[in-house]
């Protein structure tokens, strides 16, 4: 005779088999179906078994029936962080990001907790693909992304996190450099250095500053103010002389005969001063 525990075990495998049998031929999950009869162990084996066949839909589906069949198990638990993850592998960025938002809520001292913020910042960064869309996304990745950091830091998402986070701000960057130009292009010169001062004064550690220094001096000198666009490369000089715009920078200024020094009081010789000479007063 075999003993109750081990005949419960046996029956238990033997229902498994036959729920992921019986649904392994479709493609999508009957929703109408009753999942009653079956523990949330099972229900939970079935959402990784769509999960690992890329039916990230129906995984979710079987993950949040374990959610409302069984609210207060440890299963339901663990399925909320698998819904907000199946989600977000079907790039359902919106139901992932609720799903990590309502695991975050339910159980914020959970060592899970660090990965469901994770997921929700993830839920926007991966929507930053260009430099022309709207920035909004980026602004609330790096918001999310600075909970990880902040929240978490002994985490191992927090090295992630502040990888992605310094990329989306130096996607912002971008974005105003990208403006610029076009401002630039169009001898709209005020619009154009207002959009690359943004980028000097408040992204200075990211990969377009140098040009943007470099562009703050094309549109002075076609305004003909002098002294900001010497100002100008007495910064590139002092901080970026390896690069390709502080050469280009040097001719440009020398064949008028100007130098790479600050001259004037203006808002690029108060970045000189405190950059370079280090004076903040």
């Amino acid at each position: 005779m075999l003993g109750g525990k081990y005949r419960a075990k046996v029956i238990g495998a033997v229902v498994l088999a036959a729920f992921l049998a019986a649904c392994s031929g479709s493609q999508r999950a009957d929703r109408t179906e009753s999942l009653e009869s079956y523990t949330p162990e099972q229900i939970f084996e079935r959402g990784e078994f769509d999960l690992a066949r890329d039916r990230t839909d129906d995984a979710a589906w079987y993950f949040s029936e374990i959610e409302r069949l069984y609210p207060y198990s440890s299963w339901a638990k663990r399925a909320l962080i698998m819904q907000a993850y199946s989600f977000h592998q079907g790039k359902d960025y919106p139901n992932s990001r609720a799903a990590a938002q309502r695991f975050i809520d339910f159980y914020p001292a959970d060592q899970d907790a660090a990965y469901a913020q994770y997921l929700l910042a993830l839920s926007y960064y991966d929507q930053i693909d260009e430099v022309g869309r709207d920035q909004g996304l980026t602004f609330q990745a790096l918001q999310a992304l600075r909970t990880v950091i902040e929240q978490y830091p002994d985490s191992e998402y927090a090295t992630s996190a502040i990888l992605k986070f310094d990329l989306a701000f130096d996607h912002l960057a971008g974005k105003e450099m990208e403006i610029g130009r076009y401002y630039l292009r169009r001898s709209h010169y005020t619009a154009a250095i207002n959009r690359f001062r943004v980028v000097i004064e408040d992204f200075q550690t990211t990969s377009h500053t140098a040009e943007a220094l470099f562009r703050v001096i094309e549109a002075y000198l076609s305004l003909g103010l002098l002294d900001e666009a010497q100002t100008a490369g007495a910064i590139l000089g002092y901080n970026y002389r390896s690069s390709e715009w502080y050469e280009d920078a040097y001719k440009l200024l020398t064949s008028r005969g100007l130098k790479m020094k600050s001259r004037g009081n203006n808002w690029l010789s108060q970045i000189y001063r405190q950059s370079v000479k280090g004076q903040w007063l």
